[in-house]
């Protein structure tokens, strides 16, 4: 990958730490270039004409036949399984090409695609038994490569003596054993081309990026929706179908069937595998350091070969490199995690305001209070963790838990409760649409609703990419809030795109703009990114003027404001700025203004923090993460707020007795109804001078209807 590209895929980590990644990645491709020129300069020293064009053109049809099986290892090595088989699949399938051409007189464009089926199927066996059955890789591979030596064996004392006496003279299937275009050999030109695409599709294309999630992390990637089964076995497959391309043209240009072939060639494409350095641990490798390890082999080989050396020392040297090369890999792979942990948290310069005032002698309505002391609660230890709640039309109150259900609470004591619909991921955000169906943001997963029948759909779980784009995020990791426009489109917002819902502290410790504001219209299933760059984006609620949202940036302690329709269509607009606390969820109230939560208050120590990322830096890496400073969650607090952005009341929990950690609020007939991430309980507060006849649902559809 270019610099530039590296610049683009890390554009949001610092110079020093791109600096760092370039310094690593050079270093990792330069040892083995530095080893194959020291190897190739001692060897042309040692052996005279050893670098000729003749030696070399030899050289490079013996290394890109090796090459074939060299990638197809590296493919199996990265998605994290290994392929001890490749010798006895090189040698079935050198047997079908010239069986096809010489006993069954095939011509060669019915040969080609016969020899990489053949390779494909016994690929194809490995990859269902390991990939779906999970078998384990070593000793499924060490059988089948029995397996396959022995059926090797047997057709060729069959059909050995018929494959020798031909020898047929055609101009294609000489092509492809000796010839070439312009002098460069017609199996560099194929394995160029197959190399190229390699390394595009390592790097650059989704499947790619899935085979090495993979290898980097199982579990992980199958939790986060990558078809883990199904990818492994088209690795083994590939492997197979690779391995038949360098049989084909090996097939060509000597045609034949000895009983040596493929014998002891699993180690030799381990060996370049490993020293080019692809990780034995899986999840790390590319195809330049592939064929930089099958050059450094072949000329190793062919160096000891030249010089007359017996083939036991080639072997014993083969298995010596191949063990000094696993051992520091191995070494590298243990020590791998101190190595992420240097770069994968990146904070950044955040500089803040000073903390306005909440002391009452200056008038400001933000000063404390302890209104909220009496709030009463409902169902005390019987909910866990109901990020947000909502109500119906029918008064039926409605929130998450963290066990993955959303709970529906009856009327008129909220003592009766069902489990409404299991979802599996934690509800966060929710907004009833025209229809009735309850949309819902759920941690990991995305956005999904439950129909009025209880039915659960998924409404999507990734958004738009560009075709430019280096890093894939695609995938929702953190959908956190949503509100529902008049035409049916979903607005809600993403926290961070960088980590999981159970990492949020590391995205307050960057403090970067990691977050964005989604749009997901029902009425084609589509789903794009309308705002990006944002600091944890939270709270998200359609406006009055039901042209734009509002939408909470956490780690800004600022409100602003997105018109998605109108003539400021497309523009942000601050609404509210520096706030003492980190604002969540927000809501309408009766009278037309909002409501606000913060979920914790500010404290001058993080305020500073936030001013210093090379302390943060190093606090990540020094101390445990129950010892790095978070912000302060241990008061809740309610603000309302009007359209110009002036805050008109506060409630307050200075006890923290009631709901220490609040991150949502709804009004509904007098009521302020609150929820709580931390929470064990839901809370309801009587506003006095409240319209008793609000409902949030009714006044939204059944107006607009």
């Amino acid at each position: 990958m270019s610099e530039s590209l590296i610049r683009l895929r890390y554009r949001l980590w610092p110079d020093h730490l791109v600096g760092e990644i370039l310094s690593k990645r050079w270093t990792e491709t330069a040892i083995p270039a530095l080893v194959l020129i020291i190897v190739a300069v001692a060897l042309s020293r040692a052996i005279p004409g050893f670098l000729s064009a003749a030696g070399l053109a030899d050289t490079a049809r013996q290394a890109c036949e090796i090459g074939f099986c060299v990638l197809g290892m590296s493919l199996v090595i990265i998605v994290g399984g290994i392929d001890l088989s490749i010798g006895s699949m090189f040698a079935l399938t050198d047997f079908c090409a010239l069986y096809c051409l010489d006993v069954l007189n095939w011509p060669v464009w019915g040969v080609i695609p016969a020899t990489l089926v053949a390779g494909a199927l016994l690929g194809a066996v490995n990859g269902v038994l390991i990939g779906y059955f999970r078998l384990r890789a070593f000793i499924t591979t060490l059988i089948t490569l029995i397996v396959y030596r022995a059926a090797y064996d047997l057709l060729i004392f069959g059909h050995s003596n018929q494959i020798a006496a031909a020898f047929p003279d055609i101009p294609s299937w000489n092509f492809l054993g000796g010839g070439g275009i312009f002098g460069i050999p017609s199996i560099v030109l194929v394995y160029a081309a197959i190399a190229l695409f390699g390394h595009v599709f390592l790097t650059r294309l989704r499947p790619g990026w899935h085979i090495v999630a993979i290898g980097g992390s199982r579990r992980s990637a199958f939790n986060s929706g990558i078809p883990v089964r199904r990818t492994i076995a088209l690795c083994y497959i590939a492997s197979g179908l690779l391995t038949a391309l360098g049989a084909l043209f090996f097939a060509a240009r000597l045609g034949t069937v000895g009983g040596d072939i493929g014998v002891g060639l699993e180690v030799t494409v381990l060996t370049a595998a490993i020293l080019g350095g692809i990780s034995l641990g899986g999840g790390k490798g590319s195809v330049a350091k592939a064929m930089i390890g099958t050059l450094i082999v072949l000329l190793i080989t062919n160096g000891l070969t030249t010089l007359s050396a017996p083939g036991g020392v080639n072997r014993m040297v083969l298995a010596a490199i191949l063990l000094i090369a696993a051992m520091i890999d191995i070494r590298w792979v243990k020590n791998r995690t101190r190595i992420i942990s240097k770069v994968y948290v990146s904070p950044t310069y955040h500089a803040m305001p000073p903390i306005p005032s909440t002391t009452a002698d200056n008038g400001t309505p933000l000063a404390l209070n302890d209104r909220l002391r009496d709030v009463s609660e409902i169902a005390v230890g019987r909910i866990e963790a109901p990020e947000d709640i909502i109500l119906d039309g029918e008064d039926n109150l409605y929130a998450g838990s963290r066990h993955g259900d959303i709970i529906r609470f009856f009327p008129p004591d909220y003592e009766r409760m069902e489990v409404y619909a299991h979802i599996g991921g934690q509800p966060l955000g929710m907004a009833f649409d025209r229809a009735g169906a309850l949309y819902a943001c759920i941690g990991g997963m995305g956005l999904y609703r439950v129909t009025r029948s209880h039915r659960v759909e998924k409404a999507t779980d990734e958004t738009n990419r560009s075709l430019r784009s280096v890093n894939d995020d695609s995938r929702l990791r953190l959908a956190d809030d949503l509100d529902i426009a008049d035409d049916g489109r979903v607005f809600f917002s993403e926290a961070t795109v960088r980590y999981e819902m159970d990492e949020w502290p590391v995205d307050g410790l960057e403090a970067r703009g990691n977050g964005r504001i989604i749009c997901y219209d029902p009425r084609n299933g589509t789903t794009r990114t309308v705002l990006r760059g944002l600091k944890f984006p939270n709270g998200v609620s359609i406006a009055n003027n039901r042209q734009s949202i509002l939408f909470a940036e956490t780690w800004g302690c600022t409100v602003k404001r997105y018109w998605f329709a109108g003539p400021k269509a497309g523009r942000v607009e601050t609404v509210l700025e520096n706030l003492p606390g980190y604002p969540d969820n927000i809501n309408p109230a009766s009278d037309g203004n909002y409501w606000l939560a913060l979920v914790g208050m500010r404290c001058p120590a993080l305020d500073l923090a936030w001013r210093m990322p090379g302390f943060r830096r190093r606090m990540a890496k020094r101390l445990p993460i129950d010892e790095w400073l978070f912000p302060n969650i241990n008061t809740g607090c309610v603000i309302k707020f009007d359209e110009q952005g002036r805050i008109l009341e506060s409630l307050w929990d200075l006890g923290g007795v009631n709901h220490p950690m609040i991150t949502s609020m709804r009004e509904h007939r007098g009521y302020l109804y609150l929820g709580g991430i931390m929470n064990n309980r839901i809370g309801r507060y009587r506003l006095p001078n409240a319209d008793p006849d609000f409902v949030q649902y009714d006044r939204r559809w059944r107006t607009a209807a």
